[in-house]
């Protein structure tokens, strides 16, 4: 049962360049850490997500035949209002969300940033002139854009992924339709306000928030959206595809994630505890890079378990919106429900709890302890699903091939990391980890102008940098014969 609380916004859905009040239902939104009521959003119908799509597609044409450069201001002048508002919008987040102040910060800035970074690619995304086996003849490779794209974003990091569906699809002279999701909608519609008051051009930028059956089903299938990028589950990103395929829509899937973070026995062992509990608690333990699974040497086994279960003993819970605060609430109940039953699995087959294993007791919010559990099998769920949440399986190997073994056994290919001095054994992870993204001594946490991209059931395609800059762009190559004896 949510609070009641004042300054309760009722959001509308962001068309052509105008809010405008939804024919659809209201969508209560509430905090995960109180439980207090934020906001009402709308739930919109098929004919609204028609009429955003219509309007994308007409604004599409003027806005690709704009230079990119020009393209690229209304990012920057986005970028800079967003910076304006820091505090307000990282507020936003944490209410929403539950990701603790000082990451929704860091969160705001990174999508500012972003925007600036992606608004840097207007004068250097290239075509090519390619050599012909004809005499006389030229052949040039244009790059151009898809046309109208939609995005379908996830609850965790919901700010930033306005801006890594939107950015490389408006610069590159596209034009999109982004549904965010209906757990953390708002921040959404304050991006959308943003759009509006530096004055992007209408129905270059929609925003329609609602139910993935009836608002994310017409994004995947329908004949004028050209690409569908999604971030989410395994499961909505198989749907998403099936739907794509009847009008041969372009998908660009980000799916799960279950990094392995393999311990070698000259490991600084504690550089590793820091780095895999940062890269574990993160937005709460609900990252899809976030370390999952941890093989550690087992020479070093004991002594790192003791390091590591101290650590996440030592993490301190409570309200995100305090500052001192390290993890917040897990998103909902049905989350919470997913850990417990993965814990409890694990704990039935053998595994010991360390520390943490339960929810803490609160008489609001889902919060969930920070947990350490070893003895477990490789084949156990707790090892092979995505939790999602604070939680740590440790399993020990004898050598690196077997750590490689083990951690190439999975469904998923997103990240990993990896931890040694040796400079050799590092080089070989690289050759051999069959993943997306590996991070050596370090926490698991991507570069915008790298490729966050996974393997296997991680996705397909990926996001930022030049290559992720190319998901939005398609080619057209033309042959030019010419008569070289003809004078003027």
């Amino acid at each position: 049962m949510s609070k009641a609380t004042e300054n309760v916004k009722n959001y509308e859905l962001y068309i052509n360049g105008e809010f405008i009040t939804s024919k659809g239902e209201m969508k209560a939104v509430t905090n995960p850490a109180t439980g207090e009521l934020l906001s009402n959003v709308p739930m919109a119908t098929k004919e609204e997500t028609l009429q955003a799509i219509d309007a994308a597609e007409k604004a599409q044409l003027d806005w690709e035949k704009l230079p990119a450069i020009e393209r690229a201001g209304y990012l920057r002048k986005i970028a800079a209002k967003i910076r304006e508002n820091e505090q307000y919008l990282a507020e936003t987040i944490t209410k929403e969300q539950g990701k603790i102040i000082s990451l929704a910060k860091v969160e705001v800035n990174f999508t500012a940033d972003y925007l600036d970074y992606m608004a840097e690619w207007a004068r250097r995304y290239e075509g090519e002139i390619i050599q012909s086996d004809r005499p006389n003849e030229h052949i040039f490779l244009f790059k151009k854009p898809i046309g109208v794209t939609s995005g379908i974003l996830p609850w965790n990091f919901p700010f930033f992924l306005v801006a890594r569906k939107l950015a490389p699809a408006l610069v590159t002279g596209n034009t999109a339709v982004i549904k965010p999701s209906t757990d953390t909608p708002n921040n959404a519609f304050e991006f959308a306000k943003i759009a509006d008051e530096i004055g992007l051009p209408k129905g270059v930028f929609n925003l329609i928030s609602g139910s993935g059956r009836v608002v994310g089903n017409e994004l995947s299938r329908n004949e004028k959206i050209g690409m569908v990028s999604f971030t989410g589950s395994v499961e909505t990103g198989t749907e998403i595809m099936k739907a794509a395929a009847e009008n041969i829509v372009k998908v660009n899937l980000e799916l799960g994630g279950k990094a392995p973070a393999i311990v070698m026995n000259d490991a600084d062992l504690d550089l590793a505890v820091q780095a895999i509990k940062d890269s574990r608690i993160i937005n709460n333990g609900q990252v899809c890079n976030n370390a999952e699974r941890i093989y550690v040497h087992e020479e070093v086994a004991d002594e790192f378990v003791e390091k590591l279960t101290a650590a996440m003993k030592a993490t301190k819970i409570g309200n995100p919106i305090d500052e001192d605060t390290e993890m917040g609430p897990i998103i909902n109940e049905d989350s919470m429900k997913n850990i417990e039953a993965l814990v409890e699995s694990a704990v039935a087959s053998g595994g010991k709890v360390m520390t943490g294993g339960k929810r803490v007791d609160t008489d609001a919010g889902c919060f969930y302890e920070p947990t350490v559990i070893t003895n477990v099998a490789q084949d156990s769920d707790i090892v092979q699903k995505e939790v999602f949440g604070p939680v740590l399986p440790v399993v020990t190997f004898k050598d690196l091939d077997e750590a490689i073994e083990l951690a190439n056994d999975s469904d998923y290919g997103l990240t990993s990391s990896f931890y040694s001095q040796n400079l050799d054994l590092a080089m070989r992870v690289c050759k051999e980890l069959k993943v997306g993204e590996t991070y050596i001594n370090r926490e698991n946490f991507e570069a915008m102008q790298g490729f966050h991209a996974g393997w296997r059931k991680s996705g397909i395609g990926g996001a930022d940098g030049k290559h992720g800059l190319e998901e939005y762009l398609q080619t057209h190559v033309v042959y030019i014969q010419y008569d070289n004896e003809k004078k003027n």
